[in-house]
């Protein structure tokens, strides 16, 4: 089998990304009998149909989504090589790529960051910093596209290592002529007592939600949901509009004016949440370096 080359491997992805070899051909500025040439033998070293025409256009063949998937790995990690070495090359010693959850990102992690590259000692390293659902934290960090996440430590870290780092704690968050605001009610706010209320929920897939959700089914209920938004800011604009409560962590609510909402934290158990530091067995000394200063201020 004839090595694999990036060239030939973006091709194919653009074909696949465009359905057409002739878009294809123009948006990789060459001609499409080469870009034909270049995929039919690629098809050829591989022993396999990698596309097939169909009434719209080129769709991958079950192998060729597979290679597809594989290609896209592949040209994301040399982008992230080839930007790297750069800034070596412009004299920055260490890069630290993190992924980091909602809501740390959302909470403390920025300004624990900020306080760390301010020191002296680590002017020549720079941090990328980039938003995932724990999960994918996990997932990026098992496939090398990062050397530190930031996380709750519900998920399954399979065999990374692990550190404590900060707390958090889940709150509703109500306007203040809401029922729920009043000193009427109970001091002790328990998740079931915002059950009967319509929320604004964050997506589906996110940490806080699928938690929100399962105890919502333990207790043999469902949320309310009457608006999903995309992060805690714009969660947090519902509420002061008036249309319905949130469930956020008290840390993100807090940053946000006292007379505009009423937080109040939850007195479920569950509503304390452990966030963890975890990276791969072997990582960069700036990156041990940030795990040191993340780890100490968590404490």
């Amino acid at each position: 089998m004839t090595p694999l080359d990036f060239t030939t491997l973006r091709c194919f992805v653009a074909v696949c990304d465009s359905g057409s070899i002739v878009q294809a051909a123009q948006r990789l500025h060459t001609v499409p009998s080469a870009l034909s040439k270049r995929l039919a033998q690629l098809s050829e070293d591989m022993g396999t149909p990698l596309l097939q025409r169909h009434r719209h256009g080129m769709k991958p063949t079950p192998a060729g989504e597979t290679l597809l998937e594989h290609a896209r790995g592949l040209l994301q990690n040399a982008e992230r090589l080839t930007r790297d070495m750069a800034a070596y090359a412009q004299g920055v010693r260490g890069l630290v790529r993190v992924l980091a959850s909602a809501s740390a990102m959302a909470e403390s992690l920025a300004d624990d960051v900020a306080w760390f590259l301010q020191h002296p000692a680590h002017a020549d390293i720079e941090l990328d910093l980039e938003e995932r659902v724990s999960a994918d934290v996990i997932r990026g960090l098992l496939e090398g596209t990062a050397s530190l996440g930031i996380c709750w430590d519900a998920v399954d870290t399979r065999h990374l290592i692990t550190h404590p780092y900060r707390c958090d704690h889940l709150a509703v968050v109500v306007p203040p002529h809401h029922p729920l605001a009043f000193d009427a009610h109970p001091a002790d706010l328990w998740f079931a007592d915002a059950l009967a209320y319509d929320q604004v929920s964050m997506p589906a897939h996110t940490a806080v939600q699928v938690m929100l959700h399962r105890e919502a089914a333990r207790l043999g209920q469902s949320l309310r949901t009457r608006i999903t938004v995309a992060n805690f800011e714009a969660a947090l604009r519902v509420v002061r509009a008036g249309l319905a409560i949130a469930l956020v962590p008290q840390e993100v609510a807090n940053q946000y004016p006292q007379h505009e909402l009423v937080v109040r934290p939850l007195q479920d158990a569950w509503a304390k949440r452990q966030f963890i530091i975890v990276h791969p067995p072997y990582i960069s000394a700036p990156a041990q370096l940030l795990v040191a200063h993340l780890t100490q201020i968590g404490h």
